[in-house]
């Protein structure tokens, strides 16, 4: 059944013009008091005329087919791993000058077995920074071949 003037608008009706003023004011058409103007009276309207004239001076917009938003760049994967090399480095020194301190507070001069915290664990770090490892092991996204 075509909509006629005197019919009335449901909620989701004056969703879908209170969805295309915001973008009339989102494109500069609007100004922002206008746009309050007009949604109050959206949200008024009982008719599909109340809500045909609220609308009439401005050009049809289908919101099905608004330009989606552009994506960011894609960050380079060097950047990434870079990055979690940088992480990865704080987080083993941090941990490294915590199990020194705890040593020094409870036993200084006996064995240093903060070695056994940070020996690994660096030695792994540094092979991961000579050959550009990534050391989150983020795998995910990569399809296994079976």
């Amino acid at each position: 059944m075509a909509a006629v003037p005197e019919m009335r608008a449901s909620d989701g009706d004056r969703d879908r013009v209170a969805a295309e003023l915001r973008e009339h004011a989102a494109q500069g058409r609007l100004t922002m008091d206008e746009f309050n103007e007009r949604l109050e009276l959206v949200y008024q309207g009982r008719t599909y005329g109340d809500l045909q004239k609220i609308t009439a001076d401005l050009p049809g917009i289908d919101l099905h087919t608004l330009p989606a938003p552009q994506p960011k760049a894609p960050a380079r994967r060097d950047d990434a791993v870079r990055k979690g090399l940088k992480a990865a480095w704080a987080s083993w020194a941090s941990v490294v000058a915590v199990c020194t301190v705890v040593w020094a507070l409870t036993s200084p001069g006996d064995y240093f077995w903060p070695m056994w915290v940070g020996g690994p664990w660096g030695a792994i770090l540094l092979v991961s920074s000579i050959f550009g490892l990534d050391p989150s092991h983020n795998n995910r996204g990569r399809q296994r071949d079976r």
